[in-house]
């Protein structure tokens, strides 16, 4: 059985300790600075058949390891790890005791054959091959391999270092516990990781490509800076200056060549690619004015190809649609995924656009479904099953899970639909990947409500939906906290029956460094719930201290911890159903707290906050104290969020974090 969170997997094999990568050009040493980030003791092997590029790339290791020690990405050692245990080799001897051999060369299928019979006779039976092709479907990479089920493709974009999309292809002769390894392994050391179908292009190429070829059969309409410019209010980069940036012709013309022999003409590539070498554009940020006929002919035609595209991959079981969108979206820079803009777009006009396509490109893929129906999925969630307890993921990887509208509203539907059903027993809450449970909540339509007191109450308790729902449910929800959880996110987990923390996990309420406070819980639930601890949530609230989950295990906050290696989600489970039928404690009952002592407006982290804010902050967690039932306590930490909607401090502050600036609360108060 094979999970949507890829974490939620049993691993049958440890990490990879020993990996060489061949092809030592350009995508192949980012393959490896980014395994040597994540496992900073692997032994790495680069191997070419030219020496100057293996000396390239390993004085690259050098450059990236400098640049982020001078940024402050890195420590020393951090650093000195990285560039450590890497060495390169003209010799295939030199992979011998891999387990992990992962082909980056040129995109040639007989020299990928080639260069794969010269693997297997070296390594071992059980080793895992890869090939890092962006078209040639495994089945025919390998197809002459004598272990078939250990290899597969692993589909890295640029700049692999950093682009946290890998593309880890599903084919027939591919052992499925294979898959599941690599989707766990990436997963584990920071990638984001899709499954696609074993297709020419698999699916964020086929995407790409014919998002790129369509602009080129365009030409006849606008020049590639008006192409550009009109696609900038779907793309940050246009098409033709990610061409040059990857010196893309040659690929494009490769890859459309492959699925027009695949698929049909229609796919064939436009003739200019092989004629042109650099286009004349804009980069990213800037545009041209474009005839408005111009914009609606070019509009319209990178629209239907990308509709086309998309209900062409779901109708043939290519990806799935929310992977489509996060893939669009983080590995091709996309504003929105294009499942996403089909919905905000509205049916009619998605139907006019592909009607227009349909007439203009003869022979591309249509809808085989009512248009609705490619809506129909869950955007940022991953839902599974285990042991009777629905397991909710939190996946907004770009976002380290923060909490907006529509992740929140998709939590509380999936809560909704199954916390009737007997068979489960209850729920978990987690966050994707190994850095976050939730980086707190997008700030949403807040700023537009500064001075407005009303209303900001209201968005404060509109923002409490789901927490509130939590409040009353009789089925358990655990939090399975697998690592920050910041503002809202640990708003979300104090809400929560049970917590379970991973070792490594930590807690903060930042708010007050924005000249705001956390309107939806936090100056009221952690007195009520952990009395004991309430000199801890002071410090948090007032100077936005970090509380690590080995103190907050101390002091009662979190139930239970799990090594940072441990099964924590399967401890979350556990958790669930030794709460099961049991009720929960009620907070209706005033709590005692201790006086605030005097303070300097300082955070921990030593930027000066708001004196005002910190007075508003102090006397609404007293009177949350006070209120005699739990609902007035919550209200009154609704209107406290209201009452600093109105002052200075929460424009300089909210001003200052949309500016990517520090606040100045020295002018504010």
């Amino acid at each position: 059985m094979s999970y949507q969170n890829p974490l939620l997997e049993t691993p049958t094999r440890p990490l990879p300790g020993r990996v060489a990568i061949i092809g030592a050009g350009t995508i192949g040493p980012d393959i490896g600075y980014y395994l040597k980030s994540a496992l900073p003791d692997l032994e790495l092997v680069l191997i070419d058949v030219a020496q100057p590029a293996i000396d390239r790339a390993l004085q690259r290791f050098q450059e990236y390891a400098k640049k982020a020690l001078a940024r402050g990405r890195m420590t020393e050692a951090q650093a000195a790890a990285v560039t450590h245990g890497v060495t390169g080799s003209l010799d295939y001897a030199a992979i011998r005791g891999c387990d992990w051999v992962l082909e980056a060369a040129t995109e040639n299928l007989a020299l990928k054959r080639r260069i794969f019979a010269q693997v297997e006779d070296i390594v071992a039976p059980d080793a895992l091959i890869t090939s890092n092709t962006s078209s040639l479907p495994a089945a025919r990479i390998f197809a002459e391999l004598r272990h078939k089920a250990r290899a597969t493709v692993t589909h890295f974009f640029a700049p692999a270092w950093r682009n946290p999309v890998v593309e880890v292809i599903r084919w027939s002769q591919t052992d499925p516990q294979v898959i599941d390894y690599l989707r766990w392994m990436f997963c584990t050391t920071g990638k984001v990781p899709l499954e696609t179908g074993d297709v020419p292009c698999f699916m964020l190429d086929r995407i790409f490509d014919n998002w790129c070829n369509d602009a080129a059969l365009c030409l006849d309409r606008g020049t590639a800076a008006e192409i550009d410019s009109t696609a900038a209010q779907f793309v940050h980069a246009g098409p033709f200056f990610v061409l040059n940036l990857a010196h893309g012709n040659p690929i494009i013309t490769e890859t459309n060549t492959l699925q027009a022999d695949e698929e049909g003409e229609h796919y064939r590539p436009a003739p200019i690619f092989r004629s042109v070498e650099t286009w004349v554009t804009v980069p990213p940020g800037k545009r041209i004015e474009v005839p408005p006929q111009a914009t609606a002919a070019v509009r319209d035609r990178l629209l239907g190809i990308l509709c086309s595209q998309s209900v062409d991959i779901l109708d043939r079981g290519i990806g799935t649609p929310a992977d489509l969108d996060l893939g669009c979206r983080l590995a091709l820079a996309f504003k929105k995924g294009p499942l996403e803009l089909m919905r905000d777009l509205g049916e009619a006009e998605v139907r006019r656009v592909l009607d227009r396509f349909a007439a203009e490109r003869p022979g591309m893929p249509m809808p085989r479904r009512e248009l609705a129906d490619y809506q129909r999925f869950e955007r940022h969630v991953l839902v599974d099953d285990v042991d009777g307890v629905k397991v909710i993921t939190l996946r907004r990887p770009e976002a380290l899970n923060a909490l907006h509208d529509e992740l929140t509203d998709e939590i509380l539907a999936v809560i909704r639909r199954h916390e009737g059903d007997p068979a489960v027993a209850g729920f978990v809450l987690t966050g994707y990947g190994a850095r976050a449970f939730c980086a707190g909540a997008d700030i949403g339509r807040f700023p537009r409500m500064l001075g407005d007191a009303q209303a900001s109450v209201q968005y404060s308790r509109d923002c409490s939906r789901l927490l509130v729902h939590l409040d009353a449910m009789h089925k358990p929800v655990v939090a399975a906290v697998n690592g920050m959880a910041l503002g809202g996110g640990f708003e979300l987990v104090m809400r929560c029956r049970g917590i379970v923390a991973a070792s490594g996990a930590w807690f903060q309420l930042p708010e007050i460094t924005l000249g705001i406070v956390p309107g939806i819980g936090a100056m009221v639930v952690p007195y009520r719930r952990w009395p004991s601890a309430g000199a801890a949530f002071h410090g948090m609230l007032r100077r936005a201290e970090r509380l690590k989950a080995a103190d907050a295990h101390k002091l009662g906050v979190v139930d239970e911890l799990v090594p940072d290696d441990g099964d924590l989600v399967r401890r979350a489970v556990a958790r669930v159903h030794a709460l099961a039928g049991k009720p929960r404690a009620a907070l209706d009952a005033a709590a005692a707290i201790a006086p605030f002592e005097p303070m300097e407006p300082a955070a921990a982290s030593g930027q000066a906050l708001s004196r005002e804010v910190i007075g508003i902050l102090e006397q609404a967690v007293r009177d949350a104290a006070s209120a005699p039932s739990f609902a007035a306590a919550l209200d009154v930490g609704y209107r406290a969020f209201g009452r600093v909607a109105c002052t200075a401090a929460a424009r300089e502050g909210i001003s200052a974090f949309l500016e990517r600036r520090k606040p100045d609360f020295g002018k504010t108060g």
